[in-house]
């Protein structure tokens, strides 16, 4: 009896569909030997697709499915004609022929927040240099290096009168190499050509932050929002980010006899799980106790009016450097390796995944000390 093979459609979130093939009667399942009519292709369609790159996508990824389709339909009912080096190569050969575009698009799909926001502003670029038609097959080192400098080289999106920003770059190339990857452990390269490329390198950016000084001049400056104030010497007494500090709850806040303060929650941004002894002063900043699911800093808000308030509390403490509220923990960071914590504590404190994360406010201390040795100057 012939097996039928039909692509078919299952919604899921995100105005999404996923695609899959249903087998009639079921085959068995290549892993676990039980039948079944079910093969999820992790690909995916958006109910939404309106503009032209999306339909593109959208029109693609059916087709890529198709072939799919059609492939298995032939090896189910004409198993005779392929042995198992055949059948090899020609997965291989099916798999080639896929657009690697279409499928960098699926991943960027799955991603979520501003990482998905970052995924398809590096799929932009890609589609553009593409012009959005990429085979597996045509991936190589020489395009890789092309992309890399295309990337470099490039007017950014968002201002077609200057160039894309280095760091930027670094991210978007480093979506390529995260793609390579995947498309490796999913089968559709042969080969790791992620490991073969060496990506962007990463430009250093200027990290302000506030001296002891600076910071007790703004403990003693009233700011038009209190909230905000508490929340920005929180972020200096301990490290945490802006986002960490807005979703802090106080169920995550406990008192250790002997050990003092401690917080226990995960990063919005690593998603890592973070134990982190504080200060009895940054608790002092907290305020009267809630319940346990209350936010600590409850109404706090990211936006330019809150902003506003923040550069007019800073100019009327005196300072005149350009201080955002990330700045606040660079200054944590600074400080405790200028009051000597050493550079592995501090990496752990700030919750970095790697030392060398940590490693850029190092030389901004060692800047910091040719300065001060320089302002002794005698009258040679």
């Amino acid at each position: 009896m012939a097996i039928k093979v039909k692509l078919r459609k299952k919604k899921i979130s995100g105005n999404r569909q996923s695609l899959y093939l249903d087998f009639y009667p079921a085959i068995p399942h290549p892993e676990t030997g039980k039948p079944t009519r079910r093969e999820f292709l992790k690909l995916y369609l958006f109910d939404n697709a309106k503009n032209p790159i999306d339909k593109l996508s959208y029109k693609e990824t059916l087709q890529i499915a198709e072939q799919i389709r059609q492939k298995r339909e032939n090896h189910l009912n004409k198993p005779e004609i392929y042995t198992g080096y055949e059948k090899v190569q020609l997965k291989i050969k099916e798999q080639g022929e896929q657009n690697f575009v279409a499928y960098f698009k699926s991943l960027a799909d799955k991603r979520k927040a501003s990482n998905h926001d970052n995924w398809v502003s590096a799929y932009n670029y890609l589609e553009k240099f593409t012009k959005g038609n990429l085979k597996f097959a045509d991936l190589n080192e020489k395009f890789c290096n092309e992309f890399k400098e295309y990337l470099l080289t490039t007017k950014s999106n968002k201002s077609n009168k200057v160039t894309l920003a280095q760091n930027s770059a670094v991210s978007y190339f480093n979506k390529l190499k995260a793609t390579l990857k995947q498309a490796y452990k999913d089968g559709y390269l042969t080969n790791d050509l992620n490991g073969k490329i060496q990506p962007v390198k990463q430009a250093e950016t200027r990290r302000n932050f506030l001296t002891i000084e600076e910071l007790n001049s703004l403990l003693k400056t009233e700011c038009n929002n209190p909230l905000l104030k508490r929340a920005a010497l929180f972020s200096a007494l301990t490290g945490l980010r802006f986002s960490d500090i807005k979703n802090l709850v106080w169920s995550e806040l406990e008192y250790i006899k002997g050990n003092g303060y401690f917080i226990q929650f995960k990063q919005q941004k690593t998603k890592g799980v973070e134990v982190m002894p504080i200060s009895e002063q940054a608790y002092s900043l907290l305020g009267e106790r809630k319940e346990p699911t209350d936010k600590v800093f409850e109404g706090l808000t990211y936006s330019a009016y809150e902003n506003k308030h923040l550069y007019q509390w800073i100019g009327a403490a005196g300072i005149t450097k350009d201080i955002t509220f990330h700045c606040f923990r660079h200054t944590y960071a600074t400080l405790q390796l200028s009051k000597g914590t050493d550079i592995y504590t501090v990496s752990k404190m700030l919750g970095h995944r790697e030392l060398k994360t940590t490693q850029i406010y190092a030389k901004i201390i060692d800047q910091t000390k040719r300065e001060a040795a320089n302002k002794i100057q005698l009258d040679f």
